[in-house]
């Protein structure tokens, strides 16, 4: 199975995942015999909300200090350039993070599912690639925190029998993460395999 272009329009070698490891395939040809899972880009994008949930992070994280400082700044007169400065030097930083980050990862972050394997695209400066084969899945879950609820979104953790870890697809619309989780533990029921 040949490899489809990278998100940027540029060919892509294809990797094939065998128990769980990423290794190059040979001559640039892909799975074979079921047993192994050609390492590609997913193709469905989240859900174009969590451009709002990220950002909606980013500014919870970055104004807290930003308006503590720029407070005690006009408190305290003395002190004001001393408060002002670094509540400025937080702030550009931050502004440009939260406008810049969620529209990035949105490029990037990717989800897919077939009858073999999850596929999941992931970050943005660091960007990660993972697939989970069906035997490999060990428990799916949903994720739903406070801004997640708020933009009606939702996260779907794959966990796996890999010492990389479980496999999270963020920004999806919420009643698709559950109809996921639905469908890839009945899917992961009937999937021979031990799941270690």
């Amino acid at each position: 199975m040949r490899s489809k272009n990278k998100p940027d329009g540029q060919e892509s070698r294809p990797f094939v995942a065998t128990a769980g490891r990423a290794q190059a395939a040979p001559g640039g040809e892909g799975a074979g015999a079921g047993q192994e899972l050609t390492l590609r880009p997913p193709r469905h994008p989240v859900d174009r909300r969590a451009v709002r949930w990220w950002t909606s992070q980013a500014v919870v994280i970055m104004a807290p200090p930003v308006l503590v400082l720029a407070l005690l700044g006009l408190l305290i007169p003395p002190a004001r350039f001393w408060l002002l400065l670094p509540a400025l030097v937080i702030a550009v930083p931050g502004v440009v993070y939260a406008l810049v980050m969620p529209r990035w990862r949105f490029r990037v972050h990717r989800w897919e599912t077939t009858d073999d394997a999850v596929y999941a695209a992931s970050g943005w400066i660091w960007q990660k690639w993972r697939v989970a084969p069906m035997s490999r899945i060990q428990t799916v879950d949903t994720v739903r925190g406070p801004l997640q609820q708020i933009f009606g979104l939702a996260g779907v953790t794959v966990t796996t029998a890999s010492a990389a870890g479980a496999i999270k697809i963020n920004g999806l619309d919420h009643a698709l993460a559950a109809d996921l989780v639905e469908r890839l533990t009945a899917r992961t029921r009937h999937t021979p395999g031990d799941a270690t």
